[in-house]
């Protein structure tokens, strides 16, 4: 050690030397190929199921909302069902579908379809234009 060096060290500034260490990482295949067959698709194809039903009296309407408690769509078709049960069922399934936070519709005269809150229903607004008697199907007035 010189005097120079002394002096330094005296003073609190010392010279190291940094020693930079090299490592060499191996190369295996096999384990990147582990990896990659470690790989678990999150997009599961579930089905989403749709129950379509023709209800012909008011004790039928408990199956129906346990339907729609299970996340599965109903689509009602209320054709052949006397006018004062078809009432009953749709107050009580659209109760149920309300405190589901799901969605109704009326889809035609006498069919209505009811989903639950994983369902969203696209409603075409032109039909409701032509309900309100606005436009007719061939887009002039009424």
């Amino acid at each position: 050690m010189s005097i120079v060096d002394k002096f330094w060290n005296w003073l609190g500034v010392q010279n190291e030397e940094i020693k930079e260490e090299y490592y060499e990482l191996p190369e295996s295949t096999q384990d990147a190929k582990k990896n990659i067959a470690n790989v678990v698709s999150i997009h599961t194809n579930k089905t989403m199921k749709v129950v379509v039903c023709e209800p012909e009296k008011f004790e039928e309407v408990q199956a129906l909302a346990d339907h729609l408690r299970n996340r599965k769509q109903l689509i009602i078709n209320f054709e052949n069902t006397p006018k004062e049960i078809s009432q009953r069922i749709i107050d009580f399934i659209s109760g149920t579908t309300y405190s589901l936070d799901g969605d109704s519709q009326q889809v035609g005269p006498h069919i209505f379809i009811f989903t639950p809150s994983n369902v969203e229903i696209a409603r075409d607004h032109r039909t409701v234009i032509r309900k309100q008697g606005f436009v007719n199907t061939f887009g002039g007035e009424r």
